[in-house]
């Protein structure tokens, strides 16, 4: 072989020894694909329009403040102790809320039921008196509820107005802090309005004692009270019963007997203990509130 045939020879299988190579282009990504990836650690708390809501203020602090003066009730229906402090029903509200704050805190209890045994001995006026009372103590929580569904009297009473349905709040229809009211910077109220012929059907619900144990948590206060209906006239009071720690009994000293304190003292043996026994327009008094 010559030396130009060799030459050719090794061109030859030198060329097919060379893989050949893949014509076809690969395919270009899309223009989407090339973009930068996207920033999934977006500060929330920079934007004020994505931020999440900060915390609501406490239940306490959200009930809506309502224009009242203890000292000058000028709408009051009813004599307020608060406006004249020297008088012999006001010393005696304030004896009774020392006593019952020592029974209350040595014993760990807070829900206080007010009721009489017949209309007209002034368990409106005493709860209402009692609950002022128990305000001024500085620091405190005071609740006062017109559960007196047969003739509700709390608003009246002191004069104020706000929402009136005690039956929608037990039911659980309508929020806590729609349905009560701050007169004072520690006293809250909730009013009642309406004449409600199933009231003891309402205490009975199982649904009431789960908003009073709410409200109780939320609210954190200390003291409950509980304006009730007349007991030996109405078995709201029997039916709200185990609802409460203990229960002031308000007597007339015109017209509660002997008989009349036996009879609720039966109904509530064995259910709740009697805390006391407050008389009104009592002889000793001359017409005012007294601790019996």
């Amino acid at each position: 072989m010559t030396q130009q045939g060799f030459k050719k020879f090794r061109r030859r299988a030198h060329q097919q020894a060379t893989p050949v190579s893949d014509s076809v282009e690969e395919p270009r990504r899309p223009a989407e694909d090339l973009a930068e990836p996207l920033d999934l650690t977006h500060d929330l708390a920079a934007d004020p329009v994505l931020a999440l809501p900060s915390t609501l203020p406490a239940l306490w602090d959200r009930l809506e403040r309502v224009a009242f003066d203890p000292e000058q009730p000028s709408r009051a229906a009813v004599p307020l102790a608060s406006a004249c402090r020297g008088a012999p029903a006001a010393r005696s509200f304030d004896l009774l809320r020392t006593r019952l704050l020592q029974v209350l805190k040595a014993r760990g209890w807070t829900r206080v039921a007010i009721c009489a045994p017949t209309s007209g001995c002034g368990s409106t006026f005493s709860a209402v008196n009692l609950a002022l009372s128990l305000a001024r103590v500085p620091s405190s929580r005071t609740i006062l509820m017109d559960l007196n569904f047969r003739s509700p009297g709390v608003a009246d009473a002191l004069g104020v107005a706000g929402p009136e349905d005690m039956a929608a709040l037990l039911r659980g229809d309508c929020p806590l802090h729609q349905a009560l009211i701050r007169p004072t910077e520690t006293l809250a109220v909730g009013l009642n309005g309406a004449w409600d012929e199933n009231a003891a059907e309402i205490l009975h619900d199982s649904r009431s004692a789960a908003v009073l144990d709410d409200m109780i948590e939320q609210t954190e206060a200390e003291t409950v009270l509980f304006d009730l209906p007349p007991m030996l006239e109405y078995d709201d009071a029997a039916a709200f019963l185990p609802q409460v720690d203990g229960v002031l009994l308000i007597s007339d000293g015109t017209q509660t007997t002997a008989a009349h304190l036996a009879a609720c003292e039966g109904i509530l043996a064995g259910h709740a203990p009697l805390l006391g026994v407050v008389l009104n327009r009592g002889r000793a008094t001359d017409g005012a509130a007294a601790v019996a």
